[in-house]
């Protein structure tokens, strides 16, 4: 392998940075301003009551933003290693479709699944009629999309790990033309 092809691959540490970037800052700019134009509207906010409670902004994120990020950074290293943009390769007998189907569905029920019960202890440790500022939940729902954006670029990866090793070498085979077989 020539040192110009080995100089085009990049590390996959490197590849999940860039991609962790990309996923941070579009996820936190609109979580935070689509929270905090649905709760400016009516001045404050609960965990789940009224018409724009912090729990139906702040669930659907939870599941559906691990689920989405699980699926596209899974795809992107698996294209990648295909490519040999990237320093591995993904093992052949892996079922991609199966893999991340199941990474995903965990990952969502489980990341909605906490953030309920976040949202249940904290509403049983204030009052049932206690509102929540707006600004500072808006504030808290990005930096939530924020944290899950980098969890689920780096934790797919670490499950993935198992079936991922280092790229063969490509072996150049010469054939002696002046040989003909009978």
């Amino acid at each position: 392998m020539t040192t110009a092809a080995k100089s085009k691959k990049t590390s996959l540490k490197r590849f999940l940075r860039k991609r962790a970037i990309y996923y941070i800052i579009p996820n936190v700019c609109f979580n935070f301003i689509v929270a905090y134009a649905s709760f400016q509207e009516l001045g404050y906010t609960h965990f789940f009551a009224g018409p724009q409670s912090l729990a139906r902004l702040t669930l659907p994120m939870a599941i559906f933003l691990p689920v989405i990020l699980t699926m596209d950074i899974i795809n992107r290293v698996i294209v990648a290693a295909e490519k040999e943009s990237i320093e591995v390769a993904i093992d052949h007998t892996l079922n991609k479709n199966r893999f991340i189907t199941k990474l995903c569905l965990l990952h969502g029920i489980v990341t909605g699944l906490l953030v309920l019960a976040l949202l249940l202890l904290a509403q049983q440790s204030l009052t049932v009629n206690h509102k929540l500022d707006p600004t500072l939940m808006a504030l808290l729902d990005a930096v939530l999309a924020g944290l899950l954006s980098i969890l689920f670029t780096y934790l797919p990866i670490y499950r993935l790990k198992k079936h991922l090793h280092e790229p063969l070498p490509k072996v150049q085979i010469e054939v002696d033309d002046s040989y003909r077989g009978v």
